[in-house]
């Protein structure tokens, strides 16, 4: 009895230090890749942040509005500062989940597969976003500058109108990127967009139908005189 007990520790003493033996150098792996992960990101962020300060990018976004945008947005930070921690986190994270990879356990490399699956619709949404920004504050400045020029008292109403209608297309399209709620997105945006164009269709309809009466009588009228020329000749 006491040699059948015996071997069953030794086997098991066995088998829980060859499982270590196997997982240990997994574990080196991960923390030497989470090491370096953080000592890139900082190398990355320090690199970035001068090559942006070195082209005056911090200019470059006040120029383009977005700048105004982050501060409206509740982001206090520069858009360099910004751009530095988004690279940071962006390098480590990658080699955080390599290191989870590292370990090859079952979780691991299911979550992985998640997340490098999702990485190109979030860097496209960035993108987008991004985008959206630029082409808000952009078409708002215009439309503020050109409905001045022509002493329209609602000039800043129609920027921010412009400003609004462009994000809230934007955030739709982010949003369908990101695939989260796809289609209540498309079908909010699609009411909404409906109920805006009919809207303004209505309110023209009734603000201009005295116009539009005054152009069609007057149509009428020219058509009318012209064919009694024709008559008389």
């Amino acid at each position: 009895m006491s040699e059948l007990w015996r071997e069953a520790m030794v086997e098991a003493f066995r088998d829980t230090m060859k499982r270590i033996a196997l997982f240990l150098p997994n574990l080196l792996a991960m923390i030497s890749l989470v090491a370096a992960g953080l000592v890139a990101a900082w190398l990355a962020k320090v690199v970035l942040l001068r090559l942006l300060r070195a082209v005056r990018f911090d200019s470059l976004c006040e120029r383009w509005g977005l700048a105004a945008s982050l501060v409206k947005a509740g982001v206090r930070q520069s858009p360099a500062h910004l751009v530095g921690r988004l690279a940071y986190w962006v390098i480590f994270l990658l080699f955080a989940f390599m290191g989870l990879g590292a370990l090859q356990l079952p979780a691991s490399t299911s979550l992985m597969n998640v997340i490098f699956g999702f990485l190109p619709s979030l860097l496209a949404a960035l993108f987008l976003l991004l985008f959206g920004l630029l082409m808000a504050n952009f078409f708002a400045e215009a439309a503020l500058i050109a409905a001045v020029n022509a002493q329209v008292q609602e000039a800043r109403l129609i920027a921010n109108l412009i400003r609004w209608g462009i994000m809230i297309f934007t955030t739709a399209m982010v949003l369908t990127q990101l695939g989260i709620a796809k289609e209540i997105v498309v079908a909010a945006f699609s009411i909404t967009f409906g109920g805006v164009v009919l809207a303004l269709a209505i309110a023209l309809g009734l603000g201009g139908r005295n116009i539009a009466k005054e152009a069609l009588e007057r149509r009428l009228r020219d058509t009318r005189e012209r064919e009694e020329d024709i008559s008389h000749l």
